[in-house]
């Protein structure tokens, strides 16, 4: 079996948890502690798993940077509909969440960034199932 796990630095645990279920992911208990919560994306093969820093600091002889500073990554996440983006990114702004750029509509694409409280950025995005087979220039073409 293949899974992913990415590792996001969090100030609060709490804050960090009551924002990624409010996406509508699930925290796996058996997994989660007082230093890191396993955030379900799609069981059995992606998850999060949001670290306090200082745990987080425990896997690296490097220094933490600040993502709401300088990000270093951004992890897309695609979903079925442009609705469900658009009620993802919506329900991570109600949790403490902010938008930090305007949508994105590329016709067989749509993207929106949402950035978590501590400042760790989440894609959430839509492609058109016929442009995911054949690849976007195929489609653009099909639809010119």
């Amino acid at each position: 079996m293949t899974a992913m796990f990415v590792n996001l630095p969090v100030t609060e645990l709490e804050r960090a948890k009551a924002f990624y279920t409010a996406l509508g992911f699930t925290i796996n208990p058996a997994f989660s502690d007082h230093n890191a919560a396993c955030v379900v994306v799609e069981e059995d093969h992606s998850y999060v798993m949001i670290l306090v820093r200082d745990y987080f600091q425990t896997f690296t002889d490097l220094p933490l940077g600040d993502p709401a500073a300088s990000p270093a990554s951004s992890t897309a996440i695609f979903v079925d509909t442009r609705e469900g983006v658009d009620a993802a990114v919506a329900n991570g702004i109600g949790a403490g969440g902010s938008e930090p750029r305007p949508p994105a509509d590329y016709g067989f694409m749509y993207q929106r960034g949402l950035a978590d409280p501590d400042g760790n950025i989440i894609e959430f995005g839509y492609m058109d199932k016929a442009a995911a087979e054949q690849g976007p220039e195929a489609f653009m073409e099909q639809q010119a």
